[in-house]
């Protein structure tokens, strides 16, 4: 080989290379490699076949030319199963009902991709030799890999459309069942405000304290359905971020709540953070929600403060309520679990809490000791 075509082969090379890895498409990397060694090298066609279940399958031609779907000859089988990284095919008739396309001269070169199948070049005047087979092997290793590479990625995007449009099922399953089940629920609670209404004095004490209890019921279960919704969408609404000022965000929790007289809410100075500002409220109003309820002293405090800890925001809401015991902690972040002395609550509100502090990447954490009260830790490093 003279000094000219050697320094040609290094430049083809190197232009094979560059075209390699360009794509995790599994289509456009083929066509970006193999257009470009069909052009340099004179050929004619290139495809790509696949042993599935051994039947061997198109998964690219170039030209365009029909799928092959083929059982495997026991001819074939064998040349394939005997070579090793390529091999130079003059006998073309072994290769013919393996070709997606018409071929009748010339000679046919095969690369082992290994589990991504076999590439056959197709050549009508015979000018591929087995020194082009040995210098194109180290560039076919490549995209092999590169195949590899494509056929993980369009796994990996096939599992995600499936899980968002199974997210979506969900999401959209959660909004129906939340509408079919609360509207009976508003007719029940009708219908017991008309009861008590045209019937009070049939009813009695005892018989309005029933309903009552009853409405108390259909109250909670609303609240559930609610929360269930809450629960399902976190992370699937589209966030609306903006600047929240937390200090006018909590006089709105606060007034929200139905704070008993005996209950002092203390909000120190809070932070402005950029986030959605619903999440966030739901964070709050649940964890001081919370809080209040649980209140069993005379004289309650309720406490919402912040610090900045590596530069991220860290709240701490803490009450002097009656606690939480310690084999309770990891438990009542759960959905639908709730501490065993919690008749009214739903067990869905810290867990909307933990997923809303973790869809803004933070952590959630408490202290507490029974009888003292409890301090609610938890950070947002996502909304400074």
């Amino acid at each position: 080989m003279n000094t000219e075509n050697h320094i040609l082969d290094i430049l083809q090379l190197h232009e094979y290379g560059m075209a390699i890895g360009q794509s995790l498409e599994y289509k456009k990397s083929c066509d970006l490699f193999l257009k470009i060694l069909l052009k340099r090298k004179n050929l004619n066609a290139a495809w790509i076949l696949e042993d599935i279940k051994d039947t061997l399958l198109t998964t690219y031609a170039i030209p365009q030319g029909n799928e092959v779907s083929k059982v495997y000859t026991s001819q074939l089988k064998e040349v394939l199963s005997n070579m090793d990284d390529h091999l130079l095919v003059s006998d073309i008739s072994i290769i013919q009902n393996a070709a997606p396309f018409s071929i009748d001269n010339g000679s046919v070169a095969i690369f082992n991709l290994k589990k991504q199948g076999f590439l056959f070049l197709y050549s009508k005047k015979n000018n591929i030799s087995s020194i082009d087979l040995s210098q194109l092997q180290p560039v076919i290793n490549k995209f092999c890999v590169n195949l590899q590479a494509c056929k993980a990625f369009e796994e990996q995007e096939n599992l995600l459309k499936n899980l968002a449009s199974q997210n979506q099922e969900l999401s959209d399953y959660a909004h129906m069942v939340s509408h079919d089940l609360k509207s009976p629920l508003r007719s029940i609670e009708a219908l017991l405000n008309w009861l008590k209404e045209d019937y009070q004095e049939a009813l009695g004490k005892k018989g309005s304290e029933e309903i009552d209890f009853i409405g108390s019921h259909l109250e909670k279960m609303d609240n559930l359905i609610s929360g269930i919704l809450s629960y399902s969408s976190i992370d699937k609404d589209l966030r609306k971020e903006r600047e929240i000022d937390l200090n006018v965000l909590l006089d709105e929790v606060v007034n929200l709540q139905a704070v008993p007289s005996n209950v002092e809410v203390i909000i120190k100075k809070l932070p402005t953070i950029v986030a959605d500002k619903v999440k966030i409220q739901q964070l709050f109003q649940n964890l001081v929600g919370n809080a209040i309820s649980s209140m069993d002293k005379p004289e309650g405090k309720v406490t919402v403060s912040c610090e900045i800890v590596a530069r991220a925001p860290r709240f701490k809401i803490a009450d002097n309520g009656k606690g939480i015991n310690k084999a309770y902690f990891e438990k009542i972040f759960q959905i639908f679990q709730k501490l065993d002395s919690d008749t009214s609550g739903t067990g869905i509100g810290l867990s909307i809490v933990k997923k809303i502090v973790s869809f803004y990447g933070g952590k959630i954490w408490l202290e507490s000791e029974e009888g003292v009260g409890t301090t609610f830790y938890f950070t947002l490093p996502h909304t400074t």
